[in-house]
């Protein structure tokens, strides 16, 4: 039986791996750190064959400990700060887990990997938001980094240390550039779920209107179900490579909105939505858009689910949320 450990294993990609390897006969391991996160009992229901050790992306001798305890075969690094906004307002904090962290991720496993016999295969989730001011469209693994957030910075320095551990000490350490992949388990705190949520809450006369920032920004939407197919494909490879994983589409938040509110059951979603530049960050990605072709000739990987799919699947999703969250509220 093989064994991973995956960090970030609370968020959307975390889980949506878990369950994916387990699915495969893996024993599936999840850093945390500590045992006060409000997931946890979440994705304990979800995967009772989830195990969870302790660990912390800021310390580099508890990730020591984590890997040698579970000796793992695969370690994915998914773990991040990854709300672009935040990393405004914390930029210390994302640069230290967001970049700091993968550097300290790869010295975990060269220095338990170098004592066992088989060596650990290293994932890293790098991101899309690298590329920030494009350079080209669409965006390939060739195609040069001008981060615009300190979320980005952050995820480039990931980037090229996993490069380094690979051509330093020979490690297979491969990176995903993974477009935006969203899901019923976003955070709220995201634009795609902030908008299918509180459009299933305005269906049920909970709320009467959503806020958000600019409406023009055009990103290249997948399923997260989808992508952390791509992320164990790589590691299944007989050399480590990078790989840019995107479905090849692009579509503005005001599509998404126009999706999303026929869905709902609105032909106009205007009077439902309200601009605030609060939500705007300071520093704009105007357009993300990226070509898989890679990952499809030497994968095998194709994204299956469509954004029209996928909006669909995350307003449902909330809108059945929201109902059983009324229907307990009346009991």
């Amino acid at each position: 039986m093989k064994r991973a450990l995956i960090t970030g294993i609370t968020g959307q990609d975390g889980r949506y791996l878990a369950e994916f390897l387990v699915g495969r006969g893996y024993q599936v391991f999840g850093l945390v750190r500590g045992q006060n996160n409000p997931k946890l009992e979440l994705v304990r229901d979800e995967n009772p064959a989830l195990e969870l050790v302790e660990g912390d992306l800021t310390d580099l001798s508890s990730l020591i400990a984590a890997v040698e305890q579970v000796q793992p075969d695969e370690v994915y690094n998914l773990g991040a700060v990854s709300f672009v906004q935040l990393s405004f307002k914390q930029p210390e904090l994302t640069a230290d887990i967001t970049g700091l962290g993968v550097l300290r991720m790869l010295e975990a496993v060269r220095i338990v990997g170098g004592m066992q016999d088989n060596p650990i295969r290293f994932y890293q989730a790098s991101s899309s938001e690298m590329f920030g001011k494009v350079r080209e469209t669409p965006q390939t693994e060739t195609t040069p980094f001008h981060p615009r957030s300190p979320y980005g910075v952050a995820k480039v320095f990931g980037h090229h240390i996993t490069v380094n551990y690979r051509e330093a000490y020979g490690l297979h350490a491969s990176s995903g550039i993974l477009f935006n992949h969203e899901s019923p388990r976003r955070g709220l705190e995201f634009v795609t779920r902030k908008i299918t949520n509180a459009l299933a809450r305005i269906k049920l006369g909970i709320q009467d209107s959503v806020t958000l920032g600019n409406l023009d920004s055009a990103r290249d939407w997948g399923f997260a179900g989808d992508y952390v197919e791509a992320m164990w494909l790589m590691l299944q490879q007989d050399e480590p490579d990078d790989y840019v994983i995107a479905t090849g589409e692009t579509h503005t938040i005001r599509e998404f909105l126009d999706v999303a509110a026929r869905l709902a059951g609105y032909d106009d979603w205007k009077p439902l939505v309200q601009q605030d530049p609060r939500f705007e960050r300071p520093a704009e990605v105007d357009l993300l858009m990226g070509d898989a072709s890679k990952a499809r000739e030497k994968l095998g990987w194709k994204p299956r689910v469509s954004f029209e799919e996928l909006v669909a699947t995350m307003y449902r999703s909330d809108l059945r949320e929201e109902q059983l969250r009324m229907e307990s509220s009346w009991r």
